[in-house]
């Protein structure tokens, strides 16, 4: 299962914010600027956090984001499904139908999902449990103390 890079710039960001959640909003370009990100492509991961309640927007001059809940209560799911949607990395197109499988049509034998499908779907649901069972909070607690310093260092000189 491949995610696009919004959800890892997206986490890093929720995370930045958490730490900061004492400063005025950090604006795209400051958060571009900390990851060394396109601030125009970050912008466009961030919106759907802010769709999804995960972060707030003040526009203006001294607009910026923050983090709009409490970090133990945003999982990591949250925050894929925001960047992500809701899709399933699995789609069933039913192959075994096809060919060989196209002259039993009508046979019972289609009725059920496919075993194929049914451990594609297995597989999802525990990879959407694990990520829905860790939050910002489980991430901030085990990352280094350095990472806020040089975070919040970098993000507070200006």
């Amino acid at each position: 299962m491949r995610m696009g890079e919004g959800v890892e710039w997206g986490l890093h960001c929720c995370l930045a914010l958490a730490w900061l959640d004492d400063l005025a909003p950090i604006p795209t370009r400051r958060l571009a600027e900390v990851f060394d990100l396109p601030a125009e492509y970050l912008k466009k991961q961030l919106q759907p956090l802010v769709k999804a309640g995960i972060l707030a927007s003040e526009p203006g001059a001294r607009g910026g984001y923050r983090l709009n809940r409490d970090p133990s209560a945003v999982t990591l799911m949250d925050v894929v499904s925001a960047i992500e949607g809701g899709l399933a990395p699995f789609a069933c197109m039913e192959v075994r139908q096809r060919g060989a499988g196209a002259s039993a049509a009508s046979s019972t034998e289609f009725r059920s999902p496919c075993g194929i499908t049914m451990a594609m779907r297995r597989a999802e649901l525990a990879w959407r449990r694990e990520l829905a069972s860790q939050t910002l909070a489980d991430l901030l607690a085990s990352t280094s103390p350095a990472a806020e310093q040089r975070v919040r260092r970098f993000l507070a000189s200006t």
